[in-house]
């Protein structure tokens, strides 16, 4: 079966910040901003991918400046700066699981979780930190409906001589833009990619295969806990359609259940 990313199809351009005129102005090469016109086939993904990232950042996952922008014609785009990029010139080593794995964007969908914590053991300065920050997003991925996240969308950067999880980007609801989704997750976890319960997320993933002892992981859970109603709020703030912001809350409610 051939999947196709919603993330991969989406328009996306190079910006750099005219701080003089107060405009991102498009560029070939050297951008340091990244920016996400509206989809002509899925509705609202500037919107719920500026949601999303929103809700990871009060969760305490670390994620890039980002925001929304007006175009001429009255839509909105989304708006991300690069993470690569220090200075004027300077880049960081960054490269995406795929790569670490040798897999292309025609197979980033042809690995496993358990697999992937295998890279974080192998590339990572502090591999206990990383898988502590792993299991984060992971559980932030199922619980806000992303079912998208490739082996591409997860990255190690090289920072301050240190090789750690990149900032969090390409986070969006996925479930909301299709209408629906026949799988849980992009990676297979324990043999497969949806029906997944407490068991499989938390005792399985979070003690089993991340080693992660019971103190970490409730203080996970309750991170989540304790940010759910900011994380409504946001809903209710964001540029979503009403008939939007209420499917995203089901979908967040409900899967959240499923975790706790």
């Amino acid at each position: 079966m051939i999947r196709m990313s919603i993330q991969g199809v989406q328009p996306k351009l190079s910006a750099i910040l005219n701080t003089r005129r107060h405009i991102f102005d498009l560029v070939e090469t050297e951008g340091r901003f990244i920016i996400k016109p509206p989809h002509s086939i899925y509705g609202q993904m500037p919107e719920n991918e500026d949601l999303t990232m929103r809700l990871a950042k009060i969760t305490g996952i670390e994620t890039p400046l980002h925001g929304m922008m007006w175009c001429k014609d009255g839509s909105l785009s989304y708006f991300i700066k690069r993470f690569d990029r220090v200075g004027r010139r300077d880049k960081l080593a960054v490269e995406d699981f795929a790569q670490l794995a040798g897999l292309t964007r025609m197979t980033k969908y042809d690995y496993t979780i358990e697999k992937m914590v295998k890279l974080l053991e192998t590339y990572c300065t502090f591999p206990v930190l990383e898988k502590y920050k792993f299991f984060k997003l992971v559980l932030f991925c199922f619980v806000t409906g992303n079912e998208d996240m490739h082996l591409k969308n997860f990255s190690l950067i090289t920072r301050n001589g240190k090789v750690e999880l990149s900032p969090a980007y390409d986070l969006i609801n996925s479930t909301l833009a299709l209408g629906g989704a026949e799988e849980e997750m992009a990676l297979m976890l324990a043999g497969k990619r949806k029906e997944f319960r407490k068991i499989d997320l938390i005792d399985y993933l979070g003690k089993e295969v991340l080693k992660l002892n019971s103190v970490v992981i409730s203080q996970t859970l309750s991170d989540f806990q304790r940010v759910y109603p900011q994380w409504h709020l946001l809903i209710d703030q964001s540029f979503l359609s009403e008939k939007a912001k209420q499917d995203y809350r089901s979908i967040l409610d409900s899967r959240l259940k499923r975790i706790l």
